[in-house]
């Protein structure tokens, strides 16, 4: 639990931090494994206490994790200089990435290769970032504006069934 939960939180940023020559944040302030333990225990003992309590909220839980996971790689990306394209890109990574990860050591298929909205709501997330933040809006409202869009989508797919029809098979015509 401790190794899947760890990869799930700090993947992502990991993998950022990389990619653009940045010290590893959780190296660097080890109360990043502070929290991510704690977090741990607390979702352990959820769910071994309150086993009745409906999946959904951990799929809130995680949706909004993802939002901000999304907007801390944009920042992160956007101090160190890069392009907004750049950032979008890094936010995107941030968001997604450590749950590939996790389902990758689950042997699971990867969300973000399901047929549901979980990377393209980063991504929406991300251009609503950017929009306000061109537009020059409060720094506050390009983060609410960016976790809203993020999260409404996420739960808006997992409650009605939204999804990205972009790759369809085709049908050989005869």
């Amino acid at each position: 639990m401790v190794v899947v939960g760890t990869v799930t939180a700090l993947g992502g940023g990991t993998l950022r931090d990389v990619l653009l020559d940045q010290p590893i944040f959780w190296i660097a302030d080890p109360n990043y494994l502070y929290a991510t333990y704690g977090s741990i225990f607390v979702a352990v003992m959820f769910i071994r206490y309150l086993p009745d309590v409906s999946n959904y909220y951990m799929l809130l839980v995680d949706a909004i994790g993802m939002a901000i996971f999304n907007i801390v790689g944009i920042e992160k990306a956007l101090i160190e200089g890069t392009t907004m394209i750049v950032a979008l890109t890094m936010g995107m990574t941030t968001g997604i990435f450590g749950g590939l990860m996790r389902d990758v050591i689950c042997r699971e298929v990867p969300l973000v290769m399901r047929d549901e909205l979980y990377s393209t709501t980063c991504f929406c997330g991300g251009l609503t970032y950017a929009a306000l933040f061109l537009l020059e809006v409060n720094y506050l409202w390009c983060i609410v504006g960016s976790l809203f869009v993020t999260v409404f989508l996420r739960l808006g797919a997992l409650h009605f069934g939204w999804q990205p029809n972009i790759f369809r098979k085709r049908t050989v015509r005869k």
